[in-house]
């Protein structure tokens, strides 16, 4: 068997899950999962959360920004900025993770 045939019989799932969180000194956290558990179910939870708030965020700006909408302050363009920059992370983050679970379309074919 290949190294990664190995890992995945012995992990039960497609390799290890990037979570939603980074540790304390913000490294990113993984988790040895099949897909199934409380923390994976937890993960799942915040990442629709994640996805959520960017997508209430971004309709925030739109109006924000909308020609005739009353003007910002630049305290208040900053705070939106940074809430911009925060759920677009969250996103890559969330894209990152779903996009390590899709299995590999060269692989699928070899394994049917």
């Amino acid at each position: 068997m290949r190294r990664r045939e190995l890992y995945d019989a012995a992990s039960g799932g497609g390799g290890p899950r990037l979570l939603p969180w980074t540790s304390p000194e913000g490294k990113p956290c993984y988790l040895s999962t099949d897909g199934r558990g409380y923390i994976s179910t937890l993960a799942d939870s915040i990442e629709t959360v994640q996805l959520s708030m960017g997508q209430e965020l971004l309709d925030y700006a739109r109006e924000a920004t909308a020609p005739g909408a009353k003007t910002l302050s630049a305290t208040e363009y900053r705070w939106l900025a940074c809430r911009l920059t925060e759920a677009l992370a969250d996103a890559l983050r969330v894209a990152d993770s779903r996009g390590q679970r899709i299995p590999d379309q060269e692989e699928a074919a070899e394994d049917a």
